[in-house]
């Protein structure tokens, strides 16, 4: 199945997002649209010089008109955090950008699925809808998808399981007030958090804690950008992989942002719980029960983004 992609933004998130397409084969054809024209020629001219080892896919840089047909379009436009910032700190510059382009993009790609990837995702996600004019069921935000992948990979270490054993996630912002719903996490159908000591051989109840696990997951990207300036790699393999559930139409239950309407007593903004995605984006939501705590949790990260939409010129 031939499937046209669009990726707004050749910067670091932006071209390794191309290249891991390119090796997984996911579409047909790549169009780079960047403000420096120069480096988006470049980055899609270094992916088709290796092409012919992974696999045939057109990719080149473009403008605008370009992104005409597409079926889905990236979004990873904005200035990157740096070290020492918030993903919120970045949010009025982000939200300016997606404003002017989006609108054009939408010109030629109205129908395409929007995966949002600049931060802060949730917010640019919300602007996407509620400022650009696009639905709620085709806008995705990538959300805490790379959080919820963190969480699984940490909690595969201490089990020493295998990764793909374990189903836990992180629900709410992507961000600080993000929290994982620890009554969903499990492995081998068992509750993780209830059941360490059947599950592992190598850690007690005793010592398994959940808030230094947590927090461990909150701080994973800052650690990233500390050591080398910016998180790439994890965060393509996550969109890669959404990438995967829409052209598939794979009806994948995911963790990623979307607009919430009457779940869990939240309304009219977007964080990441999870949703069914399909070939036009989101298809429907999925709402697991939670416990009070997790729901007072969830509400508090949703107060966190509200506040901040208020202070916003979206």
């Amino acid at each position: 199945m031939r499937k046209k992609i669009t990726i707004l933004g050749a910067g670091n998130v932006g071209a390794t997002i191309a290249y891991t397409l390119v090796q997984k084969g996911l579409c047909s054809e790549i169009v780079l649209i960047d403000i420096n024209k120069q480096k988006s020629e470049g980055e899609a001219l270094d992916i088709v010089q290796g092409s012919p080892f992974s696999n045939p896919v057109k990719i080149f840089s473009g403008e605008y008109p370009d992104a005409v047909n597409s079926d889905i379009i990236i979004v990873t436009l904005g200035i990157a955090r740096k070290p020492g910032q918030s993903r919120l700190d970045l949010a009025q510059v982000n939200v300016n950008i997606v404003k002017s382009v989006i609108p054009e993009i939408k010109k030629y790609a109205p129908d395409a699925v929007y995966l949002v990837v600049s931060n802060p995702v949730d917010i640019i996600t919300y602007t996407l809808i509620k400022a650009c004019g696009l639905s709620e069921k085709q806008v995705v935000g990538s959300g805490t998808m790379l959080d919820t992948s963190r969480l699984r990979s940490l909690l595969g270490d201490k089990l020493h399981m295998n990764y793909r054993n374990i189903h836990a996630y992180v629900f709410g912002e992507h961000g600080d007030s993000s929290f994982v719903p620890w009554s969903l996490c499990t492995a081998m159908g068992l509750n993780i958090a209830e059941n360490i000591d059947v599950l592992s051989d190598l850690i007690t109840s005793e010592e398994f804690d959940r808030a230094a696990i947590e927090q461990a997951v909150r701080d994973a990207g800052a650690k990233v950008i500390a050591c080398k300036g910016a998180t790439y790699y994890a965060i393509a393999a996550s969109v890669a992989q959404l990438v995967e559930c829409i052209n598939q139409d794979l009806n994948a239950c995911v963790c990623v942002s979307g607009m919430i309407n009457n779940r869990y007593g939240i309304s009219d903004v977007c964080l990441s719980l999870p949703f069914v995605l399909g070939s036009r984006g989101i298809r429907r939501e999925v709402n697991p029960p939670l416990t009070a705590e997790e729901i007072e949790k969830l509400q508090a990260s949703a107060n966190v983004l509200k506040g901040l939409i208020k202070k916003l010129d979206i």
